[in-house]
């Protein structure tokens, strides 16, 4: 059973085959929500995913990946593969990706309620398993606030048009949102991500966030803008970078007392210092992860020492048993 306290990440798990030029290839658990939930569990926050697992090796290494971290594991109970990706790197260690994933989530009672609730990427727009994340959603608003990151994956959004109609229907049931610069140039070509993240506000979120790579980081509030720089790393590969971000974000949050449909309102006030706070989180969390290989987020100590070596202590309590 899901305690309040606890929170939720609904979508799917990813077995990355990851291909570098003259190297061999190595199989690393991944899976955007699932990399999110082993980022909280990491962190020291109780996280529990609602996924689909096969019973074949890629399913059980996984599995017990996540289990290191103390994430809680549930799944629909189909006995589906294990869904793949072939992830390869370039010389940058900018990552791309080829898919086999099919998403077949059936509906699973969700009780007690979570206190929140995380869902993106290929869990949210692909059916038939997405209209089941999205009645998730919708049936754990009353109890909890809710997250979303697009994570766009354009092998496996379909028609673009239905994808940004899907995308917008997520957006306005949450309470945050979180995008990439590359997410919303394929969404809406041409456009600026700012501009683009203000529309979005304006269907419901407390903020858009919106990563920019090398480049850091913005917040788009009511009230205005917020910008943090990228943390000072020598990248290895940027798989999980934002999975991280996100991870991050919410431990802070959290930290912050602003998860929970009790917390709603407070979210939707948040000051501008909360936010910045929150932000550079979010971003050293990140820069952990880039700076070795894989979805290999930060515990709470190593997110405590990335914030000293950025200048930031002692700003908000974020803690994964201790304070930051």
């Amino acid at each position: 059973m899901l305690d309040h306290s606890e929170l939720l990440v609904v979508g799917e798990c990813v077995a990355d085959i990851v291909r570098q030029p003259d190297q061999e290839d190595r199989v690393h658990p991944g899976g955007s929500p699932a990399n999110v939930a082993y980022g909280l569990a990491r962190l020291g926050r109780r996280a529990t995913l609602l996924t689909q697992l096969g019973p074949d090796p890629n399913g059980r290494l996984i599995r017990d990946h996540l289990a290191s971290a103390g994430v809680t594991v549930r799944t629909d109970g189909s006995a589906t593969a294990t869904p793949s990706a072939v992830v390869t790197l370039d010389g940058a260690g900018r990552a791309s990706y080829a898919f086999d994933i099919a998403w077949t989530l059936a509906p699973v009672a969700v009780a007690p309620a979570p206190g929140h609730v995380h869902t993106g990427s290929i869990g949210a727009v692909v059916e038939p398993g997405s209209a089941t994340v999205l009645d998730i959603v919708r049936g754990a608003r009353a109890t909890a606030t809710v997250s979303y990151d697009p994570n766009v994956r354009p092998a496996l959004m379909g028609d673009h048009a239905a994808a940004v109609a899907r995308v917008e229907e997520c957006v306005a049931l949450s309470d945050l949102v979180k995008a990439s610069d590359e997410d919303l140039a394929w969404l809406y070509p041409g456009e600026e991500p700012e501009k683009v993240a203000a529309r979005w506000l304006e269907g419901g979120p407390a903020a858009v966030l919106v990563t920019r790579g090398g480049d850091g980081a913005l917040a788009v509030l009511p009230g205005g803008r917020i910008t943090v720089e990228a943390a000072p790393v020598e990248v290895v590969d940027t798989v999980g970078a934002g999975d991280a971000f996100m991870s991050g974000t919410l431990h802070a949050l959290a930290a912050h007392g602003l998860l929970g449909a009790g917390a709603r309102d407070a979210l939707h006030a948040v000051d501008r210092d909360t936010v910045t706070d929150v932000l550079r989180h979010a971003v050293a969390s990140a820069a952990v992860t880039v700076s070795r290989a894989g979805a290999n987020p930060p515990d709470a100590q190593e997110l405590r020492e990335a914030l000293v070596r950025n200048g930031v202590q002692g700003a908000s309590g974020a803690r994964g048993g201790a304070r930051t």
